[in-house]
C-alpha cells in the first residue's frame, strides 16, 4: 500500500507572504506521504531559484526530491516549478523523465518510473484549450513510457469535472474535495487520476498542520494498493 499526495506550494508564500517554507514542510511532514507531487516549488522569474529549500527537505520530512536532469535553473529544485518527493528507498529505484507540454505558457510534467508503478506530476495551464492538449500529450506519453499501473496527479487548474478531462477516459479520476482557495475551499482543482488496475483504499483533502495558512491550495492524498 502506498500513500500518495499532491500539493501546490504557491512558492511557499502562503496567501500573501512572507516566504516561509517551514510551514509547507510541516504540512508535508504531517501528511506522511510515500510519494508527493509538488507544484510551484521554485520562484517564477529570473534564474528561478528554489522556493522550497532542498537542504531542508529530507531533514524535515524524511523524503528526497527526484533527481531531474535539466532543471529550470542551476539553483532550481524542479522543472517548470514541479518536482516529486519520495521515500529514499523508492528514490533509489526511480527513473525520472521530463515530459514537455504544449500550450500558451511554458509547462512540463515530471514522471518517475518505479518497479510496478509510474507516477506523473503535473501543473496544467490556465486556458482549457491548453489543458486539453497537455492532458492528451501526457496520456499519450504515459502509454509509451509506463506499464499498466499509472498515477497522474497535480494541480489540474480545471474548475469543472464533466469537461476538459476527456483524455483521461481510461483512468479513474479522483477529486477528493475542494482544495482551493485554502482558507475557504470551494473548487476541486487538485486531482489524482489512476489506472483501473490500482485499488483506491481512501482519499481526502488534508487540513492539518495549519495547511490553510501555508499555501493557497490544500494538499490532497490517496492511499492505493498495487495489484
Amino acid at each position: 500500500m502506498l500513500r500518495l499526495a499532491s500539493y501546490n506550494l504557491h512558492k511557499c508564500r502562503g496567501l500573501t507572504g512572507p516566504h516561509a517554507p517551514g510551514r509547507n514542510l510541516a504540512v508535508i511532514r504531517d501528511l506522511k506521504p510515500d510519494i508527493i507531487a509538488l507544484q510551484e516549488v521554485d520562484f517564477r522569474f529570473g534564474a528561478r531559484p528554489e522556493a522550497l529549500p532542498r537542504a531542508l527537505i529530507e531533514r524535515e520530512t524524511g523524503l528526497v526530491p527526484a533527481e531531474i536532469n535539466g532543471r529550470s535553473g542551476e539553483n532550481s529544485l524542479g522543472w517548470h516549478g514541479q518536482t516529486i518527493l519520495m521515500r529514499p528507498d523508492l528514490a533509489s529505484a526511480a527513473v525520472v523523465r521530463r515530459l514537455p507540454l504544449p500550450g500558451l505558457e511554458p509547462r512540463g510534467a515530471v514522471a518517475i518510473r518505479l518497479p510496478g508503478l509510474t507516477v506523473i506530476g503535473l501543473h496544467l495551464g490556465l486556458a482549457r484549450s491548453s489543458r486539453r492538449a497537455q492532458l492528451a500529450r501526457i496520456s499519450g506519453q504515459a502509454a509509451r513510457i509506463a506499464g499498466d499501473n499509472i498515477v497522474i496527479m497535480g494541480d489540474f487548474n480545471e474548475w469543472r469535472h464533466e469537461i476538459g478531462l476527456e483524455s483521461l477516459a481510461g483512468f479513474r479520476v479522483i477529486a477528493p474535495g475542494p482544495s482551493y482557495p485554502a482558507p475557504l475551499p470551494r473548487f476541486r482543482l487538485d486531482r489524482i487520476a489512476m489506472s483501473h488496475h490500482l485499488e483506491l483504499i481512501e482519499s481526502g483533502v488534508f487540513h492539518g498542520a495549519n495547511a490553510r495558512e501555508a499555501s493557497d491550495h490544500l494538499p490532497i492524498w490517496a492511499e492505493i494498493r498495487l495489484p
